[in-house]
């Protein structure tokens, strides 16, 4: 509260100060929390060697064209000619792991980027394209590998 009795907007940079932060401890933080939030922790690795049982129930949506499943940040799915495809659930728009499978094509939930199954960006916001991994069958035991 300031001295009329109204709470204060403090920016960051005041808020700090009131709390002791000053010069070089100033900098540390600013410079410490900025590095590290433009790291983007949120990237999942690639798939060296996945593999999926379809006969086991919680893989059931691969049964349908169209369906999919999520695993260890990657989005499997079932095309609609019947193929296995597996993309990064990474978007590339923001680098959030919100891919998921819709219809016929990858599309990020939280901006609405949308690439082709082969990972090609088909609108602004996915035109940087997505990371699509390599999907081998043999006796219902789906394979991916980056």
């Amino acid at each position: 509260m300031n001295s009329t009795g109204h709470a204060e907007n403090l920016s960051r940079h005041a808020f700090l100060r009131k709390l002791g932060f000053g010069g070089t401890a100033l900098a540390a933080f600013y410079f410490g929390s900025h590095m590290q939030s433009c790291t983007n922790d949120r990237v999942n690795p690639a798939p060296t060697n996945m593999t999926l049982d379809l006969n086991d129930p919680a893989y059931a949506a691969l049964k349908s064209s169209g369906g999919y499943v999520v695993k260890d940040g990657v989005v499997i799915a079932r095309s609609n000619t019947g193929t296995y495809i597996a993309a990064t659930r990474t978007c590339s728009h923001e680098g959030r792991n919100e891919v998921i499978y819709q219809t016929d094509h990858f599309y990020c939930t939280a901006h609405g980027a949308k690439y082709d199954n082969a990972g090609k960006g088909l609108n602004s916001e996915g035109k940087k394209g997505i990371a699509v991994y390599t999907t081998t069958l043999a006796d219902q035991i789906l394979t991916i590998t980056a």
